[in-house]
This record gives structure tokens, sequence and C-alpha cells, in this order.
């Protein structure tokens, strides 16, 4: 059998030749989908056995200094979930994320402020109890409208699922800025949520 160059790394996103880190998630090496050892009495055991509620607050924001996200509920960080994910992002004022593509779908629940959202080119606008849909394999970006306020959304997916599937495919098209938006060179995401 021949052997097969693997020239991914650990952060398959990463520019030739630079060492930088743009963002930890896309470098370090992360749990997608747990083993499932055991008898089926023990498995059920523990299942019944995880909490139910689980505390944003209780984990710390990553990124910035326009986009920061916590993961609050997936494989790696709770026992309860083996197939969904779900995570928290906030955009600063005016701030905006990478432009990236993924294979599994994922819904936005936009719990507070306005922006909007390019797929494959088409801009598509969005605030505050809306709910946004990101196709499979459609590459977007997210944008905050609002240059005085915050933009917060809630983000589900199934994510571990189809990373089980052997449908892995993501990529970061364009990175996150490094710099704030203007005049928000202070900005921190809410400390309550």
């Amino acid at each position: 059998m021949a052997d097969v160059k693997d020239d991914t790394g650990i952060g398959h996103n990463s520019e030739p030749g630079k060492d930088e880190v743009v963002w930890e998630r896309w470098t370090k090496k992360r749990l997608f989908v747990r083993a499932l050892e055991g008898t089926y009495g023990e498995l059920t055991h523990e299942l019944f056995s995880q909490p139910r509620v689980y505390h944003s607050k209780d984990w710390k924001w990553k990124g910035g200094p326009q986009n920061y996200g916590k993961k609050i509920i997936n494989p790696q960080a709770v026992k309860v979930a083996q197939s969904i994910e779900c995570h928290i992002d906030v955009y600063a004022p005016g701030g905006y994320g990478q432009r990236h593509g993924h294979m599994n779908s994922a819904v936005f629940y936009v719990l507070k402020g306005k922006g909007h959202d390019i797929h494959d080119g088409k801009r598509h606008d969005w605030e505050a109890g809306d709910a946004l849909i990101v196709e499979n394999g459609c590459v977007h970006q997210h944008f905050s409208d609002d240059l005085d306020d915050e933009c917060i959304c809630l983000i589900m997916k199934a994510k571990p699922l189809f990373l089980f599937m052997h449908m892995m495919f993501q990529k970061v098209v364009e990175y996150p800025p490094k710099d704030p938006p203007a005049g928000q060179e202070n900005y921190v995401p809410p400390p309550e949520l």
C-alpha cells in the first residue's frame, strides 16, 4: 500500500509558512466524537447522571477582537451530547467574523442586535428574534451592522454527527480581523453571558 502524505497538519486552515495561531480551536487537537464504551447499563447510567443545565458564564470567551465565542455543549465538553453542538457568538459593534465554510448546516438564533450574513455571495439581513439557516457547504460570513451595540447569537448544529459520517470538510477562506472595529478598542463581551 502506498504511503499517503498528510500535509494538513494540526490546523489545516493554517497558511503555509505562518506559525501564528488565529483562534485556538483551529489549531488545537479536539475531541469531535467520543467512544461509546462499556455495557449498555453503564452507558445509560452515565447518561442519566449528567447535568441537564449548563451555565454559559462558566466558560470563558475565546477569540476577539471583533468576534468572540463560547462552546457550551459539544462532545468534548459534556457527556450528555454526542451528536449536537451549541455555542454562543458575540460580535463587537460593527464587528465581523471569518469567512468560512463547512459541510454541516447550522441554525443561528439572534438574541440581540442586527446584522447581515453573506452566503455564497448573497446578502441576508437579520435582527434580534430571527433564526438564520446556514445550509450545508455554504461559504459564509457574519457581520454586525449595529455600530453602537453588540450582536449576540446562539448557534446550534449537528456538526459532531456530520464529522462522524466523514463529512468533515471545513475551511477558513478569510481569517477574522486582528484589529477591533474603529471606536471599539475597549470592547469586551458581556461577562454575565
